[in-house]
């Protein structure tokens, strides 16, 4: 029975270091002058810093599989918006996109949507970048003025986006996003048979009501129906008597801009962002006639929520005991989450000093580390930084905590990765690993 234990034991760890020098393979593939994503090849430059892991998730379109928790809050969305929202032929008003591709110029990601060149989110430490123009989508959004453009007046966009991010259980550099618009005419707003008198735009003042182009009529109208509209979506999902509120914030692409939370076990969650769509974006695909607002919700952190599912990187799971609990589910189903088992964490710590001659972003460690380790790495945590008074070097230490969905890490699996995610730092990021 001991050598039957064993041997089971010798497998599993054979197994997981086989499948690990796979993935420390692939940081090698990583340095070749070309990159191969969605069928395409891409030169790479200085701005290429997407890894193969992050890759590895692009096509997987999980929001697209019928009874994934994702799917099946995708399709609890698309059918509210169905029922809610119907044409005068009685068909939805509202088109849907998800599968249109994760790879966008920069032009789509950030200059469409009147994002200065300036602003945070277009760094590399923000980013996956494939090469100086092109990226993977780091918002569904992206695709709004393609649509606009082709003559939609309303829809819905679902699909994955790319962050680099932090690494805890409510994080992950893949995630899911559901972004809408809708447009309407002067007749849409004004339902009556003589609007000769009746204006959209103005040439006024911005305040924090309207946009210096439209009246204030139109603002509140718009304001209202995408309120309206929202709140709805809200209670669909929470229940009727959700209390809710909005709390205003601020998107280079919308103005006024909100966010809308819900009261969920005692705290407020936000649900969404959304606004007044800028009326520079409409004008800029040729429209001169309508006004519009916009959302966006992402879709892991509402169905953590719903679901009641406790780390985020299930969602990538294929371990059945994970999916079968959503099998005979219908997107209405209140299925919640139950725990199959709880394997325990390994936590090591690793210090280095960062080097004097290239900019260091945590972001690029995070990197390496979901390179190197895989979903085996929980969480990542910068627990110390100290700045040398005489050489002026900058010491980050940082807390990694390993475990894995399906079974036990023994020590030496985790000091074996740990060792080469070091290596790798040194390597590919110019740090010195300190022992302390």
């Amino acid at each position: 029975m001991l050598e039957k234990r064993l041997l089971a034991c010798f497998s599993l760890s054979r197994r997981f270091l086989v499948k690990y020098q796979r993935r420390k393979f692939s940081v090698a593939i990583n340095e070749k002058e070309t990159i191969d994503v969605c069928g395409k090849k891409y030169q790479r430059d200085e701005w290429t810093n997407v890894t193969p892991k992050i890759l590895s998730h692009v096509g997987r379109n999980l929001h697209l599989q019928e009874k994934h928790p994702l799917g099946l809050l995708k399709n609890r969305i698309v059918n509210h918006f169905y029922s809610q929202y119907i044409g005068r032929t009685g068909n939805p008003i509202f088109s849907v996109f998800d599968r249109l591709s994760p790879v966008v110029t920069v032009e789509q990601n950030f200059d469409s949507l009147l994002i200065p060149k300036n602003h945070i989110s277009r760094l590399k430490s923000d980013c996956y970048y494939i090469d100086s123009g092109h990226l993977l989508r780091a918002h569904t959004t992206a695709h709004q003025v393609e649509l606009i453009k082709s003559g939609i007046d309303s829809y819905l966009t679902v699909g994955d986006v790319y962050r680099r991010d932090e690494i805890d259980s409510s994080h992950y550099p893949v995630f899911h996003q559901l972004d809408a618009a809708r447009l309407y005419s002067k007749h849409e707003i004004y339902k009556q048979e003589d609007i000769s008198g009746i204006n959209l735009f103005e040439n006024g003042d911005e305040t924090a009501e309207k946009q210096e182009v439209h009246t204030l009529d139109t603002a509140l109208f718009l304001q209202a129906e995408l309120k309206a509209c929202l709140e709805k979506l809200a209670r669909n999902l929470f229940g009727e008597d959700a209390e809710i509120r909005w709390v205003e914030s601020v998107f280079p692409f919308t103005h006024p801009s909100f966010e809308l939370e819900v009261l969920y076990n005692g705290n407020w969650l936000e649900l969404l962002g959304c606004g007044v769509m800028k009326q520079e974006i409409l004008a800029n695909c040729g429209i001169t006639d309508k006004v519009g607002w916009a959302f966006g919700i992402g879709l892991e952190r509402l169905a953590m929520r719903l679901y009641q599912i406790p780390d985020i990187r299930l969602f990538w799971s294929q371990d059945t005991g994970f999916l079968n609990q959503f099998r005979k589910a219908t997107p209405t189903s209140p299925v919640t989450y139950k725990t199959i088992s709880v394997f325990p964490q390994c936590t090591n710590d690793m210090s280095f000093w960062l080097p004097e001659s290239t900019a260091f972003s945590p972001n690029d460690f995070y990197d390496l580390v979901r390179q190197v380790g895989g979903d085996v790495i929980e969480q990542v945590t910068l627990i110390d930084e100290f700045n040398h008074p005489k050489t002026k070097l900058t010491s980050h230490c940082y807390r990694i905590v390993y475990r894995h969905m399906q079974k036990t890490l023994t020590k030496t699996e985790v000091n074996r990765v740990h060792e080469d995610i070091g290596s790798e730092a040194t390597r590919l990021l110019g740090v010195k690993l300190r022992v302390v």
